[in-house]
This record gives C-alpha cells, sequence and structure tokens, in this order.
C-alpha cells in the first residue's frame, strides 16, 4: 500500500476539529489551518512538482505532486469536512473521480444505476467499463425495493443521483443506504446538484459522495475539478492508491480556486435556491410551459422525500414547453439573453441549456425518451443575478 500516513493523519486533526462548527462556518475554516511559513490565512499557490529531501525518503511529508500538493490537500480537507466525512480526494474532473470509482471493481462485477443520470456518467459507463466487462442496469429508484430485485453476487456498486439531471427525480439516500447495507454492496451518491449545503449523503447512510466540483463547489465557471469524500479508512486508502497510480489528479491552481468557491459556497446556494424558486413557479404558470420539473413543488411525486432529506430545492430546474416541438424549445434557449446557452451548470451566472442535443447527447434517443428527455426540455441552471431580470429574460424568450 502507498504510504499517506503523514497527509492522512493530518487530515483526522483537522477534520474532527472542525466537525463540530455549523455547515455556514465549515465553508470557510472547515478542514483549514494557516499557512506554517509565514501564517497565510489563504492556503498558498503550491506551484511545484517535487520537493527538496534531507536524504533519500526524509522529506516534510511531500515528495511529489501527483501523490501530494499543500494547496491540493487543503481542498481535500474542505471537501471532507463540508460532507461530514475523513477524507476528501480531488481529480482533474468529475468524471475522473467517477472513473477512480470504477477501478474498484473487475470484470464480472455488476453495477445498478439511476436511470436519469448525466450523459458523461452514462458514457463512462456503457462506452468504456462494459468493454473491460463490467454489467451495468440503469433502472427507476424511485422506489428504493426496485432496486432488490436486480442485485446478486456479483452487484458491487449501487450508483445514485438525487436530484437526477435533468428530470430532477428525488431518490431516498437513506432507503437505498439500508439496502446495500443488507447485501454488502457499496453506495454512492452524485450530489452535485444539491450540494452539501441542501443533502449530506454521508449521513443518510451513502459510503461514498462524489461531486464534479466544477459546479457548485467552485461556482464561477472557471475550473474543472472532480471530488470524492468517504468516512471509512479502508475505502479511503484504496481511492487514495487509484487516485495516486491512475495520476487524474488537479493542479494547485486549480486547488486554489474551488477552495475559494467553497468559502462562498452558502451565500450563493442560499440565493440559487430563492432564484430558483421564483423561476420555477413563474414558468408553472406560464400558458405556454406543459411541464416544470422542480422537486420544491407539493404536486413533485417525490416531494416528500426531497423535503427530508434536503434542507432547501436547489437551482436547477427543467421545463418542457407544449406540443413537444424541438424547433420551438431551440428557439426559445436562443432568444434567451441572460440565460446563457452553454454547458455545465451551478456557476454564479444562470444558464440554459438542451439536453437532448447538449449534455445528454450521448445517451441513444429511444433511452433518453424513456427516462423523460424529450426533445423539448430545456434545463436551466438559475444563477444569483437580480431575480426580475431573470424573470424578464424568461417572458421575452417564451413571448
Amino acid at each position: 500500500m502507498y504510504p499517506f500516513e503523514y497527509n492522512e493523519l493530518k487530515t483526522k486533526f483537522v477534520v474532527t476539529y472542525f466537525i463540530q462548527m455549523k455547515f455556514n462556518t465549515k465553508t470557510i475554516h472547515g478542514g483549514q489551518e494557516h499557512d506554517k511559513a509565514y501564517g497565510s490565512v489563504t492556503a498558498p499557490i503550491y506551484q511545484t512538482t517535487t520537493y527538496a529531501q534531507s536524504t533519500p525518503g526524509d522529506h516534510k511529508g511531500y515528495g511529489y505532486s501527483r501523490t501530494h500538493n499543500p494547496t491540493r490537500n487543503a481542498v481535500e480537507n474542505a471537501f471532507a469536512s463540508i460532507e461530514n466525512g475523513k477524507y476528501g480526494l480531488a481529480f482533474g474532473s468529475g468524471v475522473a473521480a467517477i472513473d477512480a470509482i470504477l477501478k474498484l471493481l473487475k470484470p464480472g462485477d455488476e453495477v445498478i444505476s439511476t436511470s436519469d443520470l448525466y450523459g458523461g456518467t452514462y458514457r463512462l459507463f456503457t462506452k468504456i467499463y462494459e468493454a473491460f466487462g463490467v454489467k451495468f442496469h440503469f433502472i427507476g429508484m424511485d422506489n428504493a425495493e426496485n432496486i432488490e430485485s436486480y442485485i446478486n453476487n456479483n452487484t458491487k456498486l449501487i450508483w445514485v443521483e438525487t436530484p437526477t439531471n435533468p428530470i430532477l427525480k428525488i431518490i431516498d439516500i437513506k432507503a437505498v443506504s439500508k439496502v446495500t447495507k443488507r447485501h454488502n454492496v457499496l453506495l454512492a451518491v452524485d450530489n452535485t446538484f444539491a450540494t452539501p449545503y441542501l443533502q449530506r449523503p454521508l449521513d443518510l447512510g451513502a459510503d461514498i459522495v462524489m461531486h464534479s466540483a466544477t459546479k457548485y463547489l467552485g461556482g464561477h465557471s472557471d475550473v474543472v475539478m472532480g471530488a470524492l469524500v468517504v468516512k471509512d479508512k479502508g475505502l479511503a486508502d484504496k481511492l487514495y492508491f487509484i487516485q495516486n497510480a491512475s495520476g487524474a489528479i488537479c493542479g494547485p491552481q486549480d486547488s486554489f480556486l474551488v477552495l475559494r468557491g467553497i468559502k462562498t459556497l452558502h451565500v450563493r446556494m442560499q440565493r440559487h435556491c430563492e432564484n430558483g424558486k421564483a423561476v420555477a413557479e413563474y414558468l408553472a404558470n406560464h400558458p405556454k410551459v406543459e411541464n416544470v420539473y422542480w422537486p420544491g413543488f407539493e404536486s413533485h411525486p417525490n416531494h416528500n422525500i426531497a423535503k427530508s432529506q434536503m434542507d432547501d430545492y436547489g437551482g436547477v430546474l427543467s421545463f418542457s414547453t407544449m406540443g413537444n416541438d424541438y424547433n420551438t424549445a431551440i428557439k426559445i434557449v436562443e432568444n434567451l439573453k441572460l440565460f446563457t446557452l452553454a454547458e455545465s451548470l451551478g456557476g454564479v451566472e444562470s444558464l440554459s441549456g438542451h439536453p437532448a442535443s447538449m449534455s445528454h447527447a450521448s445517451i441513444p434517443k429511444e433511452e433518453r425518451e424513456k427516462i423523460g428527455i424529450i426533445d423539448s426540455l430545456i434545463r436551466l441552471s438559475v444563477g444569483i443575478e437580480d431575480i426580475d431580470d431573470l424573470i424578464n429574460d424568461l417572458k421575452q424568450a417564451l413571448g
């Protein structure tokens, strides 16, 4: 096993100390300590590949930056703190973080995944790991009992997104965790949409939490990164080994940017949620809108689960226009001005997207439509601008 003792001990000490803090405080102080060289309040950017050793193998905890970097360790400690975990890992992208989880598997293993999920995750599962002999089952998980019939001796991982992308379905993490515990199967939860501000899967029984930190954790559309958080030391050791051996790490500059983003996560998410609610309510009452997918509505099929496991309902929503017309949807996203037509989500600026031709284009059309990703579906990432301006932008685009 690769020696991680120094950084592991440091992570345990810092995270244990700050775990008692409330969330808004942990986003700023959780897992952090002032730089020992000059007392810098902000973690410095250690833009270095290697570190001086007094004698072979005798260093100050850092030997090579693929394995460890002080700036990366700072953001990894922050990940662990805000998710109430013990061990955080940072990767070059969200997909790289998912890839590390899948490297825990071997040919013949099986994965049960929610059917409504990010297109990049689906692509990684079906185009890369199926070729290596891993079998995937894509099922609806609105009812956790649906999972039982798919579990067998080869099942090693349950993959959950909640809220799902882009239909915003809600999956009961606690109920799914009861199933996985009975069968000794790992439960991984993609918490990108909710963030730990709204939902903390480890507290609900998950084994691994994954983030595309590119989104809300970074929060400013200027960095690409992935994150994993776990509580179990044995699982952490395996993932640390994969991180180092595979090398899909992030750089110190990216680590600095996401660490900075986390410090304002709580205030940004509060505004994202407020604006998201206002936009959802406006669209729900618009005569040209057929369906609005947002878990805050009491009419949402899983609203009660969302209410029980989330602290609010987030800033992402999707809607479809009357008649399911592709050209109408394209015209709307092209006419939006403040809602920029672009990939991604979770930044301070509002974005719009057409899942069928953008984020979920890698999913075959028949499979897309089975889970509700129809041609008229539009996904909005509601930013933190003035809500009146956002509503007016939607009004003119729909009008």
